[in-house]
């Protein structure tokens, strides 16, 4: 009884272990944003919400005057129509009144965009986003001789080979042939360019989203505070393949990071392969306790 107790308690921890690990995914009819998964996205959720307490009262406002205007001067209530053309105090307040909404407005978005936009001095990793038609090609800086990969629309005849049979972990039109692999809690410049025409690079649950012009590289950065496969995609419309082009960033431990780095140098599919053996190895054993506990 004691050994069943202890297996449940266990399939309980794996279990809440290996959820964290699918992260977040768009889902049907969703109606907010994702998950943060940064401190950054923390605060674009924040600013949304703050915004709603301007939104919903100016729009009941302003649904309230035409209400009033249509029922009250209407031809048949008003057959005489008011020649007033001017009211100071009328146009100082819708004057003034929206000034002050805006900088309501104005002052945490642009706080917000400074922060998005300022990566901290020293970053921990910095790794090369190219947009090309219509698949992304990643560079790593480290060492002397950096890592670079293709990634790529994961096909339905490639599943099985790569070990990504799960569609429910690796969504169709969303998951990719080689992930960009990032350590969690570390601090990830991203620089972005294209190749050929201007994509956009676009990560919801990071709150990334940046713009891939050809000859121009631009700059953001990331720090992931939990673990987990996260997926975006192309935000700018690039061409006839442009919904077919998903972004895909596994966040891991740093023992792992490492392992897979290491591996990678030599053989970026194996090392992927590895990654996903350890990553996964959690969800089995839900399975086991689950076993054992019956």
């Amino acid at each position: 009884m004691k050994n069943k107790a202890y297996a449940v308690l266990a399939a309980l921890a794996c279990l809440l272990f290996a959820s964290s690990a699918f992260a977040d995914k768009p889902v049907d009819w969703q109606t907010n944003f994702q998950a943060a998964a940064t401190g950054i996205m923390e605060e674009i959720t924040w600013f949304e919400h703050y915004t709603l307490w301007f939104i919903i009262p100016i729009t009941l406002f302003v649904l309230l005057l035409l209400v009033i205007v249509v029922v009250k001067f209407r031809e048949s209530a008003n057959p005489v129509p008011s020649r007033t053309s001017h009211n100071t105090l009328i146009e100082v307040v819708w004057t003034v009144g929206p000034v002050i909404v805006l900088l309501f407005l104005a002052i945490p978005s642009f706080q917000l965009l400074t922060a998005q936009l300022t990566p901290p001095e020293n970053p921990d990793l910095t790794v090369k986003a190219t947009g090309n038609q219509w698949y992304w090609s990643y560079e790593y800086e480290v060492g002397e001789s950096p890592l670079s990969f293709d990634s790529l629309l994961l096909k339905d005849e490639d599943r099985a080979g790569l070990g990504k049979e799960d569609k429910a972990q690796y969504p169709r039109l969303l998951a990719v042939d080689n992930e960009v692999v990032v350590p969690v809690g570390k601090t990830v410049r991203l620089l972005v360019t294209a190749a050929d025409v201007i994509h956009a690079f676009a990560m919801p649950a990071f709150g990334v989203k940046i713009d891939a012009v050809p000859g121009r590289l631009n700059e953001t950065w990331f720090k992931a505070d939990r673990e987990g496969l996260y997926y975006g995609q192309c935000s700018e419309l690039c061409g006839k393949d442009h919904a077919y082009m998903p972004i895909a960033v596994r966040v891991v431990a740093q023992d792992k990071y490492d392992a897979w780095l290491a591996a990678a140098a030599t053989n970026v599919g194996e090392a992927n392969k590895a990654l996903m053996a350890s990553v996964d190895g959690a969800a089995k054993a839900v399975d086991v306790a689950d076993n054992a506990a019956q």
